[in-house]
């Protein structure tokens, strides 16, 4: 590599790390306003029906064909099950993923914003065999699926 790209890669980072400084120094990019939305009695509940009501403000929620959980049948190994939600539905407002026998039940909540598709995918910890639950909130009311994930080795200290 030339010492005239290596200028110009250096150049193009400490643009970009200057305009962050800016942006945050001007209050645009403020972390501490995504940290604010961090519900810690729902995280800490040690029931679903209590993580829901501090979350979402109820835990009464009707079970719906247009959710899908997807999860795979056996996970071998607890401390990483892929999980994706894929809610069929308009008005879509948020999506939580619960596992029922996980010592805190509530593992994600993902917020979303106005238009965004009801589709979320990632890997949680499972600690026995249980529901991998999927709970969205839609036009003001709960909905739910759910699909029986069973765990050889468990991920939340089993």
């Amino acid at each position: 590599m030339s010492t005239e790209m290596k200028r110009r890669i250096f150049l193009k980072r400490s643009f970009a790390a200057g305009a962050v400084g800016v942006a945050a120094a001007t209050g645009l990019l403020a972390p501490q306003q995504v940290l604010a939305a961090w519900n810690k009695a729902a995280f800490e509940a040690k029931e679903l029906s209590g993580a829901l009501d501090a979350l979402m403000g109820s835990s009464a929620m009707a079970e719906s064909a247009d959710i899908t959980v997807k999860a795979p049948d056996i996970a071998e190994n607890g401390a990483v099950v892929p999980v994706t939600i894929d809610a069929g539905m308009d008005g879509v407002e948020s999506i939580a993923v619960v596992a029922s026998n996980n010592p805190v039940p509530l593992v994600a909540h993902f917020i979303m914003g106005p238009g965004a598709t009801g589709f979320v995918s990632t890997r949680i910890k499972m600690g026995k065999t249980g529901d991998v639950i999927g709970v969205v909130k839609a036009g003001g009311k709960l909905y739910s699926a759910k699909k029986e994930v069973k765990v050889t080795i468990g991920g939340c200290g089993g």
